[in-house]
């Protein structure tokens, strides 16, 4: 039974239709081929999605998780200066290294992890 709140999604790969645009000669689209520029992706831009930098993990019995106070120092499983993980949508797609802007922590993109798709 579908829940009323979260309708199954459908399924992209089967479902996509290459549009050509407006004025522009119709040609069946390439299976292999993927967007040639960002203007093919325009459809797409406005689609929220859920970005995580994650530092590190730790794992911990609750007794202790419900002991930490402010000023607790919990030790991760990576070292200083060790590659962050980016999640997209809880996906692993990039490694990037923390950086300082305007007072503000932020992230940069050092290595885009390439997914193969099964």
């Amino acid at each position: 039974m579908a829940d009323d709140k979260n309708p199954p999604l459908p399924d992209l790969e089967s479902d996509l239709q290459m549009v050509a645009p407006e004025g522009a000669a119709s040609t069946a689209p390439d299976e292999t081929a993927g967007p040639t520029s960002a203007a093919d992706l325009e459809a797409v831009f406005d689609v929220p999605v859920h970005v995580s930098a994650v530092l590190g993990r730790t794992r911990m019995d609750v007794g202790d998780l419900l002991r930490l106070g402010p000023g607790t120092v919990l030790e991760l499983d990576r070292k200083v200066g060790e590659a962050i993980d980016i999640f997209v949508n809880n996906r692993l797609v990039a490694r990037g290294e923390v950086v300082l802007v305007k007072e503000r922590l932020g992230v940069t993109m050092t290595e885009i992890i390439k997914a193969e798709r099964t």
